[in-house]
This record gives structure tokens, C-alpha cells and sequence, in this order.
């Protein structure tokens, strides 16, 4: 498992990451399984929201982080091997986003209830908030930070501008920030291949624009989330029948380095020098390893703008 530096720190941390969204449902021994088969990969950074699980009948609002600490009853010593970070700013019901100082710091602390530990060692803001108050959640960040409760602070579908708003007050760096990228869910990567190239979709400037950019400039770790997903809520990219160049593709570059399809998608976002973490969605204990096989893959820069190229992106 190849590692890549935290954000501006010195931490050295996997550059795939076990995500904990849909294990709402699962009994004690799936989890078990799921997360035996992270750490055999290599995988010690677990990724959970305070929004996960809200919707399982009986559940609520940090469910799935009481489900995970519930079956697998980390000691102290086994805690302090893993990175747990958690989200906040979203709230299910009524739907909204609430980025204030009582709600970030009240949803830390039910986090850490819910996880059953003393710190979390990320915490994200899981959503823009188009009310956000930076001086709100400076006092937020200060307070977890002083107290113990956090020990690093981020973002996830944040903008450059939006980023650098929070800056404004917020003292504590920006260690990462979360947004959804596949190879054909890559608007934020092939913007910068389209510039100047007027009549191409790529070349309209989408989220402000040069996200990964800024984030490489910045030393702000970018997060893929639904690293398989072909778009927003449109299925996985794997084996769709409307994506037969880029099947063929993954298949092809599969064999040559003797693993999954799954493997070389990975393989794609680890690829990019930004130092970018692929962050699995799955609660299949198989899926993970076979994913995780991409973390060092090599692939040429033939390959990789071969991949992009085959998912309808333009290459000039």
C-alpha cells in the first residue's frame, strides 16, 4: 500500500481509504470481515459522517459510526494504529446545512460518543454551506482543537473560492478536501487538459475551477469519493454496457498487470502526482482487496491519458 503525505503535515497516510457509508445495515461480522480485510491491504484510515445511517429503520444520525465501533470494539492500542475521520455540517431533517459553532461542536462530541473514542483525528465539513460564518467555525475548530477532541481539519466538495473564504479565520490547515472523482466522473481533471479549447464541454469551468490545482498548491489532500461512479447517482463505470471503449480499456491494462478492472480505476486516481486518496464505498471484504491492488500500480502516461481518452473525455 503506497502512502501519501497528509496535507502540509508530515504524516504519511494510505493513499486508499475504507469508507463506512453504507454499513448500516451490516450485523457485527460483515464489519469485522470488512475491516480484517482493509488493514491485510494495508488500509488504516476508515472514513464515516455523521449523516451515514440516518435513514436505516431504527438507526439515526451517527449510526453507522456507532455500528462500527460497536462490532468491532477497537482496544486503545488498536485505536491509536487506525485514522478515523468523520463529517459534519449536513442535517437530514429537515434537509439543510448547518456549519455553526454549536452544531459543529455538538455533532464532534456525539461522533466521538458514537465511535466510542477520546479524539477523532479528521474532521470534515461535509458540504458547502451557503450560510457558513468562517469566524463560526474558526471558534468551532479552536475549541475541538484545544480540547483534545480533533486533531485535523478538513473539507469535502469545497470550491478554491469556498476554501479560501474558511481561510479567512480559520487558523488550522486545511488537510483535505473530499469530492467525487472517477475517470468519468473527472471534470475537475479534464477541465485543465481543455483550456483554451472553446465548443468543448471540458473546457467549461465547473466548481470554480482549478480545484486540483489550488489543492496541490495549498498541500490540501484530495479525497475521491465514488471512485467507480460514472456520475452523480448514474452506476457504476465497471462493466456499463454504454462504456465499451473504456471497459475494453480497463480490461486490457486488468490483464497486463494481472489484476481486477477495479484495481486499474483505482490505479488512475493514485496515478496523479497530487497525491490523491480513493476512498472505497464498498462493504465487500473481496472489493477492498481487489481495489486496493491499484494503490502502487504504475501505470504510463500513455495509459493513463488512454484512460480518459476511452471514458469521452477530450485530449487535445
Amino acid at each position: 500500500m503506497r502512502t501519501v503525505q497528509f496535507g502540509p503535515t508530515d504524516v504519511q497516510v494510505p493513499n486508499v481509504v475504507a469508507g463506512m457509508m453504507r454499513i448500516k445495515a451490516d450485523g457485527d461480522e460483515q464489519i469485522q470481515e470488512l475491516y480484517g480485510a482493509a488493514r491485510e491491504a494495508g488500509i488504516d484510515f476508515f472514513d464515516h459522517a455523521d449523516l451515514y445511517g440516518f435513514d436505516h429503520p431504527g438507526g439515526g444520525p451517527h449510526w453507522c459510526e456507532h455500528r462500527f465501533a460497536s462490532a468491532l470494539k477497537l482496544r486503545p492500542s488498536e485505536r491509536e494504529q487506525i485514522t478515523l475521520q468523520t463529517k459534519t455540517s449536513i442535517v437530514a431533517e429537515p434537509w439543510h446545512y448547518d456549519s455553526s459553532y454549536e452544531h459543529i461542536v455538538s455533532s464532534a462530541e456525539e461522533s466521538l460518543k458514537a465511535l466510542d473514542t477520546d479524539y477523532l483525528d479528521v474532521l470534515l465539513l461535509h458540504r458547502p454551506d451557503a450560510l457558513i460564518e468562517p469566524e463560526e467555525v474558526a471558534r468551532a475548530f479552536d475549541h475541538l482543537e484545544s480540547s483534545g477532541k480533533v486533531r485535523a481539519f478538513g473539507v469535502s466538495n469545497y470550491t478554491p473560492r469556498q476554501i479560501d473564504l474558511l481561510k479567512t479565520a480559520v487558523k488550522q490547515p486545511i488537510v483535505a478536501n473530499q469530492v467525487q472523482l472517477s475517470i468519468t466522473h473527472s471534470t475537475i481533471v479534464a477541465q485543465g487538459l481543455s483550456s483554451n479549447m472553446v465548443g468543448f464541454e471540458d473546457s467549461v469551468t465547473r466548481d470554480g475551477g482549478g480545484v486540483v490545482e489550488h489543492a496541490r498548491i495549498n498541500r490540501i489532500t484530495l479525497q475521491a469519493w465514488s471512485p467507480f461512479q460514472k456520475s452523480f447517482g448514474g452506476g457504476l463505470l465497471l462493466g456499463a454496457e454504454d462504456l465499451p471503449e473504456l471497459n475494453a480499456a480497463l480490461a486490457q491494462l486488468a490483464a497486463k498487470y494481472d489484476v481486477t478492472p477495479a484495481a486499474i480505476a483505482t490505479a488512475w486516481i493514485t496515478r496523479h502526482p497530487a497525491g490523491i486518496q480513493v476512498v472505497l464505498g464498498t462493504t465487500k471484504a473481496e472489493r477492498i482487496t481487489e481495489a486496493a491492488a491499484g494503490s502502487d500500480i504504475p501505470l504510463t502516461r500513455a495509459e493513463w491519458y488512454g484512460l480518459i481518452q476511452a471514458a469521452g473525455h477530450n485530449v487535445p
